[in-house]
């Protein structure tokens, strides 16, 4: 059985979307970093996408017994592509329908010239099937991204996106599952803040 304890990145208060825009993280609330940091596993691997924000929380939550992997550019957020940077309404203003279908029918709808939902979904569970092959029975820290997370939670709950999509995933929580082989997966908890 191997366990990954998903922490979704530190905020980057930024009022638009973010998906592969490389920004930093918040990570001044000192006090939830230090019990997140206490609530995982003291033994494990961590491992982060490529992307700032994700690469410098994980390294506030490091301890000494974990072994640092090498960055994931494959846990990188969804790819947005033009939408990234815009505001929401600016958004919905220049794709009314796309915006809305995006977000209400996830699946193989991409925002232009970015990924959909199934293409993230593909390239994350590539990156979670080696790391499971790899580090098989072992405790998996994986510091990412909300869809990120939301595509291993989909996977785990065997649901649609678009139910997946109705969880919350704050900054710096846990999101813990562990696999049994195969497609066989539990969630024990989603968005836990210590």
């Amino acid at each position: 059985m191997t366990t990954w304890h998903w922490v979704r990145h530190g905020p980057t208060h930024e009022k638009s979307f973010v998906g592969w825009r490389d920004v930093p993280a918040d990570l001044t609330d000192t006090a939830l970093i230090d019990r997140v940091r206490a609530h995982l596993p003291d033994e494990a691997v961590i491992v982060s996408s490529d992307l700032i924000r994700s690469v410098t929380t994980a390294d506030v939550l490091t301890l000494p017994a974990h072994r640092r992997l090498p960055h994931e550019p494959d846990l990188r957020e969804m790819d947005f592509g033009v939408w990234d940077g815009m505001r929401f309404d600016a958004v919905a203003e220049r794709d009314p329908q796309l915006s809305r279908d995006f977000w209400e029918k996830p699946g193989d709808i991409q925002a232009p010239d970015g990924e959909s939902w199934n293409q993230t979904m593909f390239r994350v569970s590539a990156v979670v099937d080696r790391l499971n092959a790899a580090h098989r029975g072992a405790h998996i820290i994986a510091v990412a991204h909300f869809g990120v997370i939301l595509t291993q939670v989909q996977r785990a709950l065997d649901v649609s996106a678009y139910e997946a999509m109705a969880h919350k995933i704050d900054n710096i929580s846990v999101t813990t599952v562990q696999h049994h082989g195969e497609e066989q997966w539990d969630v024990h908890r989603i968005n836990h803040l210590p």
